[in-house]
């Protein structure tokens, strides 16, 4: 049995989370994580309303008497969204757990703890982790390099990210960007991490509410099917590789020449519901859909169960079999 403090800390089996995906991060994939044992999450923002996101919450209860949370993720945008009544729709429903993302979420964090939940933060640096961590965090889920959406600008990878992140952060924490399997787990806990975030794994599971071919193209991807736009304009995401994402990348580098490309120069090729639009057709190559570098290490669309139970199988032989007998021989040379 693999426990941690972060299994401690948040009343789960498992070391295993799965974090927030806009337009993924629904009640029924949700609970099917928090029935194997780990620690799902709905995405607020997924939601229109934050009416809606209680009818979520809801539906999520519905389906499982284990704990699960909600993430709400907070971006600079021109018109944000109604923040505060969604961090009641939140507290309202009952949730114990919440991941924050993106910034300053100090204000959310206070509110959030004066109600008695617990607050994991995803960021993308030391430096914000230690920021979050004396801002009042529970948790920090760590960000590398290799993550799906938004890794940063500072392209640290998971191997330096997560020890460098371990040897200053106090509170449990999870590494994220990169992790599919009990080889990754293992690595992750190895490194100083308390368990692991997953994201594009669990897209690609037949709970996840989107398009079978979504999945399918992911699991045929190898790793280097990923590509990075909003380089030039200082706010990287980190994408599946297609005919829009090539195109965005494209005119970002044509831009660059002439002084910077500018959003409004993509704004077209990005939009949200142009995005929404292709994953309601099923079309892999008509929007931008967020997908990590681990697709290289996807090969099958399980259940949720039997991703989560054959993550901890591996993990759990890895370190009584493989790693202990390199010991035992190791003792043995030395005699």
């Amino acid at each position: 049995m693999l426990k941690t403090r972060f299994t401690e800390a948040f009343g789960v089996e498992y070391p295993i989370a799965q974090g927030g995906m806009q337009w993924v991060g629904k009640a029924q994939l949700v609970a099917a994580v928090a029935n194997a044992g780990a620690l799902g999450f709905v995405t607020a923002l997924t939601q229109p309303s934050p009416e809606e996101l209680a009818r979520e919450i809801q539906r999520t209860r519905d389906l499982t008497d284990k704990p699960f949370g909600v993430n709400l993720t907070i971006l600079p945008t021109i018109n944000p969204p109604p923040y505060a009544e969604y961090r009641r729709a939140i507290i309202e429903g009952g949730v114990k757990i919440v991941e924050t993302a993106g910034y300053k979420p100090q204000e959310h964090i206070d509110d959030f703890k004066a109600h008695g939940i617990k607050v994991i933060h995803k960021c993308t640096a030391v430096r914000h982790a230690l920021s979050a961590e004396r801002m009042g965090a529970d948790a920090i889920s760590i960000d590398g390099f290799e993550c799906a959406g938004h890794p940063g600008e500072d392209d640290i990878p998971g191997l330096i990210l997560i020890p460098a992140a371990a040897d200053k952060v106090t509170v449990p924490m999870l590494a994220s960007g990169g992790f599919a399997d009990g080889r990754g787990l293992v690595a992750a806990l190895a490194l100083g991490a308390d368990g692991v975030n997953m994201g594009t794994r669990f897209c690609v599971t037949q709970e996840a509410q989107i398009p079978d071919s979504f999945k399918q193209r992911m699991v045929a991807n190898d790793e280097r099917q990923t590509d990075l736009i909003f380089r030039t304009l200082h706010n990287t995401a980190r994408v599946m590789k297609n005919k829009v994402s090539e195109e965005v990348v494209a005119i970002e580098r044509a831009g660059a020449g002439q002084g910077g490309a500018k959003f409004e120069d993509v704004q077209h090729l990005v939009a949200g519901r142009r995005g929404a639009a292709a994953m309601e057709r099923g079309d892999t190559d008509d929007g931008i859909w967020s997908a990590g570098m681990v697709q290289g290490l996807i090969h099958d669309v399980p259940t949720v169960k039997e991703l989560v139970e054959r993550i901890v199988a591996e993990a759990e032989q890895i370190i009584d079999q493989r790693l202990a007998s390199m010991i035992a021989r190791f003792a043995e040379a030395a005699e």
